[in-house]
Parts: structure tokens; sequence; C-alpha cells
């Protein structure tokens, strides 16, 4: 009994010891994750090219693809954001008025929010933001160069790292390593088709309910929606809260706005809670709970890239248990592939 509990305090203090260290490498290890990730995507057009081009000009071409693909969609967000930011900052004028009314109502009501408002949100504040905002961009664009250099290197590495791992002497943990990087790199791709077909329906509903609802920027709305429902949970969310703020200045009634927000919501629920899982299938088996549980456990460790990329991590280690006997009751316990195990050697 008093080694069990033993083991248990111990397997706490490694878990809290390691979360730390994941925290506070993560200019080390975001980019790195971002790397393999999308080196698990593009891999197979890779090994296809250089099946009958040369290698290096096959790594040419798909990292010439790949990075076009993504300035691409960084260029689609940008452009469905621009055409909406200018519309809401040339309506400033009917927001102070509404920001006024509810203040006037607040303050009948008791409750001083103009005097809360001054005091957190003032030019400093303004100031503050926009030099955070700067800052984050010079920062993204670093971490994304880095995450370049690194598919570059390691779509080089992926054939040798495999024939290395292949000649390990400790047979099991080659299997493992082995089967459990196919089998995540397949997830992985499985995991953005089916992301990408969802955020295309996605946006395509939200795009019809602005249009037949008469909200402006019908087609901008589903272009935000298609890129922001990428990003679990916080994206759709953020997809509604925009054409919340446009609809409160084109629609004089208060309970048409609020059917706006209620009737993009099930939109996002819909879609992402219950045809998204039905599509995915047993490939992408995964309990709900860790699925929430690690957008916001990476998403506290590593930001909104952590948000990103907190399912396909958690995919990773639950498909990496699945092919290790001794820790497949994890996947089982969390909804991890219910495949056959492999014997113990």
């Amino acid at each position: 009994m008093a080694t069990g509990g033993l083991k248990i305090t111990t397997g706490i203090i490694a878990a809290v010891l390691v979360t730390a260290a994941v925290a506070q490498a993560r200019s080390v290890l975001a980019p790195l994750a971002a790397a393999l990730f999308i080196i698990a995507i593009v891999w197979p057009v890779q090994e296809r090219l250089q099946s009958w081009l040369p290698k290096l000009l096959a790594l040419a071409i798909t990292v010439v693809v790949t990075t076009t693909a993504c300035i691409a969609f960084a260029s689609l967000a940008a452009w469905g954001f621009g055409r909406v930011g200018r519309s809401l900052l040339a309506d400033a004028v009917r927001y102070q008025a509404l920001y006024d009314a509810a203040v006037i109502w607040l303050d009948g009501h008791g409750i001083s929010f103009a005097g809360l408002w001054a005091e957190h949100f003032n030019v400093g504040w303004l100031l503050r933001v926009t030099q955070y905002v700067t800052g984050r961009v010079n920062t993204t664009l670093s971490f994304w160069l880095i995450v370049l250099v690194y598919v570059v290197l390691g779509l080089l590495e992926v054939e040798d790292a495999g024939r290395r791992i292949e000649r390990l002497e400790n047979r099991t943990a080659a299997r493992v390593l082995l089967k459990g990087s196919k089998a995540t790199a397949a997830k992985f791709r499985k995991y953005m088709l089916v992301r990408t077909q969802m955020s295309a329906v996605t946006g395509l509903l939200v795009g019809l309910f602005a249009a037949v609802t008469g909200l402006p920027f019908a087609f901008e709305w589903g272009v935000i929606a298609f890129v922001l429902n990428y990003i679990p949970f916080i994206g759709p969310f953020i997809a509604t809260l925009f054409p919340t703020l446009l609809a409160m200045t084109q629609f004089e009634s208060w309970p048409a706005v609020f059917g706006v927000f209620a009737c993009l919501n099930v939109i996002q629920f819909v879609v992402g809670s219950y045809i998204e899982p039905r599509v995915a299938g047993s490939t992408l088996s995964i309990s709900p709970f860790l699925v929430l549980f690690a957008i916001f456990f990476w998403s506290s460790l590593w930001g909104l890239f952590g948000t990103f990329i907190g399912v396909p991590i958690t995919l990773a280690i639950l498909t990496f248990c699945a092919e290790s006997p001794s820790a497949a009751w994890i996947a089982d316990l969390f909804g991890g592939t219910h495949e056959e195990r492999p014997e113990t050697p």
C-alpha cells in the first residue's frame, strides 16, 4: 500500500515538473510541435514526388506548396477581417451611442459602469494593447520562420530516422515508435481533413444565414467562420461575436441581435458537436472531456497556438499509448483506438 502511494506521488511530481518544463521551453518546443504536425501532413506529398524526382527538388516543391497554402490561408483570414473591420470602424459613432445608452441604463440600476471603464480602459491601456499586438506579430513571424526551417530539415530526415529506429536493439521500443509514428501521422491527416470539411460546412451555413437575415458581408462572415473553425471552441465563439456586433448597428431590435447570436451558436454547436464527431468516426475517437481539457491545458501553456495544437498533441499521446502494451489502458480509458493490442514480447 505504501509502495503504491509512493508511485502515485512520484507520478504526480513528475507530471508537474514535466508541465513546468514544457511551459518554460515554449519557445523551443512549440515550433518543433508545429513542424512535426506539418511534416506528418505533407510527408505523403514529399514521398510521392521524390519517387520520380530528385530528393532536393521534391523537397523544394513540397515546401513551396506548403508555404503557399499557409500564406493563402492567412491572406484569406486577413481579407475577411479587413473588410469587416473597416465596416465596424465606420460605425464607431453608432457604437458610441449604444455604449452611452447602456451606461445610462446601468447607472439607472445602480451600476457605475462608466467609472470602471474609464479606470481600466484608457489611453494607456490602448497603447499597451497596441504594443502587445505589434510584439505578437513580430513573434509570430519569427515563430513560423523557425517552423519552416524545422520542416525543411525534418522532411530530409524522415527516411533516415525510420531506418535508425528499425536498427534499435530494443525491438519493443522500435515497434512502438514506428507504428505509433505512422498511426499518428495518419490521424493528423484525418484530423485536418475532417476539420477542413467541417470548416467549409460551417462557413457555408454561416454565410447563408447572414444572407437570409440581411446581415451585411455574408460572404466575409462565411470566410471568417471557415478560418476560425480550425481553432476549437475559441474560434467559433469569435466567429459568432463579430457578426453580433455588426447586427447591433444593423437591426434596431435587441431580440433580433440576440437571435443572431443564438442562431450562429446553434450552427457552430450542431456542426462541431454533432456532425463532426460522426464524420470523424472511430479513427479520431477521443473523449470530449479530454478534448476540452487539452484545449485549455495547452492554451494555458502555449497561448493561442496551444489552442490549435492541443488536440493533435493529445491524439499523438493516445496513439502511442495504444501501441504500447503497458500504456494501452490509457488509450482505452480516454477513448483512443479500440484495435486489438499487440502481444507483449
